[in-house]
């Protein structure tokens, strides 16, 4: 059964530092704060919407830093959550927070109330990165509330950026690296994007940043993607969500709001480069074998990747195998 979100932003709340990339109100389109009433509206309304699949889901506080607003605002949202939670209605209930809010009080406290997935903006593992960036927190804490978070028996998920200010391609892929030794049960990817109002902006304007490319973005995510699922990690969200909000206050960066399935896509278009390699195919008509749910992640948007196979000189014909994985693609020459 698929996994469901009932999400309820706290924007900037609980964010003891001004991250030069941030404004949670352009990406979330909300500055409201949620009360107990709105947790126990929103879920109300769910059940009616999933009915029996609730037994799936979990409430979900995002936007901010939920371990370090106001304690007394904290545990007032988690007991208009717990009773769904603690009735078998809803799977759990999942909180995003700072590597450096967790500790083992907080952690008794969330298990108290039926958390049972707790997400970490960890953005980078460079300790440089950080600092330029202003997060406030290093990349040891990255590690100390990952382990404890583990060891407490909660689902550990790990956010990351990549082209942050400061960052590189190197330093981005040794950050998917580090956080997949840490065995998270899920990851989040975002390119960073330039927002007007933010620190970014000015330094973006001023020319002392220059923001990630989608033609760069989706080559790396790509391969941070394989890093990610060879290790066995899910990856549960690639690319912002996609709002009027973010695109009216985006100025720059990598973004497009089908950007998971242009990684997908890029990731086929490697494996069928390698699988013209092993098969000795120069040029001409090729067959690709792929599996049925990944015909249109080989073909990619606007038959993208036939196009860049065809200035290779090759003609691609795409033909279904059920006994193939996600992303496996072989192939064979037409020419005897």
């Amino acid at each position: 059964m698929k996994h469901s979100n009932v999400a309820l932003f706290v924007p900037h709340n609980g964010c003891p530092h001004a991250c030069v990339f941030c404004n949670q109100r352009q990406i979330t389109g909300q500055s409201y704060q949620p009360s107990p009433e709105d947790v126990l509206e929103a879920v109300r309304t769910a059940k009616e919407s999933l009915g029996e699949k609730t037994g799936n889901a979990e409430i979900a506080f995002f936007g901010g830093s939920f371990t370090a607003i106001d304690r007394e605002y904290m545990t007032s949202l988690l007991r208009a959550a717990s009773p769904f939670v603690k009735s078998g209605e809803f799977y759990g209930i999942r909180i995003s927070t700072r590597p450096d809010a967790i500790d083992d009080e907080i952690l008794g406290i969330l298990k108290e109330y039926g958390v049972t997935s707790i997400e970490l903006g960890a953005q980078s593992m460079s300790d440089r990165v950080l600092e330029l960036n202003r997060r406030g927190h290093t990349s040891a804490d990255v590690v100390n509330a990952s382990h404890l978070i583990k060891d407490n028996g909660f689902s550990l998920g790990l956010q990351m950026m990549t082209g942050m200010y400061g960052s590189s391609l190197e330093t981005d892929v040794e950050t998917a690296r580090r956080i997949a030794a840490l065995s998270p049960d899920t990851v989040r990817i975002y390119p960073t994007i330039v927002l007007k109002g933010t620190e970014l902006y000015g330094l973006y304007e001023k020319g002392e940043y220059q923001p990630e490319t989608l033609e760069e973005a989706v080559p790396l995510c790509a391969e941070l993607l394989s890093i990610f699922e060879k290790s066995g990690i899910r990856v549960i969200r690639l690319g912002l969500h996609d709002s009027g909000s973010l695109r009216n206050s985006m100025a720059a960066g990598a973004y497009h709001p089908a950007f998971r399935e242009l990684c997908e896509s890029e990731i086929m278009y490697n494996n069928a480069l390698e699988a013209i390699k092993t098969a000795g195919i120069g040029n001409g008509a090729v067959d690709f074998y792929v599996a049925p749910q990944s015909v249109s992640r080989f073909i990619g948007q606007k038959r993208a990747n036939l196009n860049r196979l065809g200035e290779l000189g090759i003609t691609a014909i795409v033909r279904q195998d059920s006994r193939l994985s996600k992303y496996e693609v072989r192939a064979s020459s037409q020419i005897p």
